[in-house]
């Protein structure tokens, strides 16, 4: 698998146990296999104006979202290769765009220090947003553990559990240390199931089988929710 820069597909979340994953690890030996990436550790920053519109916007459950993103797999280097990410939800459908840079250069592009050489579609597209919502800035850092799957006869047929996901609104480096607070118990895993059309028949009895439910979760949304009560629970100490 290579990288891929423009992605059009469905996006759907569930919240299962350890034991689940396990089970259906097993099944999936026959219809599927390791990405490119395998196993990583995923981390992220996530861009927002002063007063969290974009995260505010996406937990009203509106019929647009938006969200911009800085990515590395593992801790960053000042030059190692991160990844600009603009991700959309419109009626249930994602649409994501990303561009590959460096490290500092990334930071430097979206605190509007810098502009960046590649000329493109993408490149506008990020443009477009970083003009549009004024002042954005790093909101929270995000990380955790992925193992991801690809379908071997569909290659747009992915499928992903993430773990030990783990979220800070300090420290807004992907150079510095992988750290934060859980947002997961111990034996949870979000698993996302990502496609372009329809949902492979073996997959969908399992889910059937297990009792497995699709969920809307958001690990900025959660992140957001916990930094928010954290800024009441001082206000009405103080």
């Amino acid at each position: 698998m290579e990288y891929q820069n423009i992605f059009k597909r469905y996006e759907y979340k569930y919240l299962i146990t350890l034991q689940q994953k396990e089970e259906l690890l097993e099944v999936m030996k026959e219809y599927m296999m390791p990405d490119i990436y395998g196993r990583s550790n995923i981390c992220n920053i996530y861009y927002d104006t002063p007063d969290y519109l974009l995260i505010r916007r996406s937990l009203e459950h509106g019929i647009y979202k938006e969200k911009l993103r800085m990515r590395s797999y593992g801790q960053a280097t000042e030059d190692s290769e991160v990844f600009i990410e603009l991700k959309k939800k419109y009626e249930h459908v994602v649409y994501k765009r990303r561009m590959a840079t460096t490290n500092d250069q990334a930071m430097n592009y979206l605190s509007h220090q810098d502009h960046l050489i590649e000329e493109s579609q993408i490149n506008k597209e990020i443009d477009y947003a970083l003009n549009y919502y004024k002042n954005l800035r790093p909101s929270v850092y995000i990380s955790y553990e992925r193992e991801a799957f690809y379908g071997k006869e569909d290659h747009e047929f992915r499928l992903t559990f993430d773990q030990n996901i783990i979220y800070r609104n300090v420290d807004m480096n992907l150079c510095s240390e992988i750290y934060g607070q859980p947002i997961l118990n111990d034996d949870e895993v979000l698993m996302e199931i990502k496609i372009g059309n329809a949902m492979p028949l073996w997959l969908s009895h399992f889910l059937s089988s297990h009792k497995i439910y699709r969920t809307s979760f958001s690990k900025y949304g959660f992140a957001y929710k916990q930094m928010k009560g954290a800024e009441e629970y001082v206000r009405n100490v103080i």
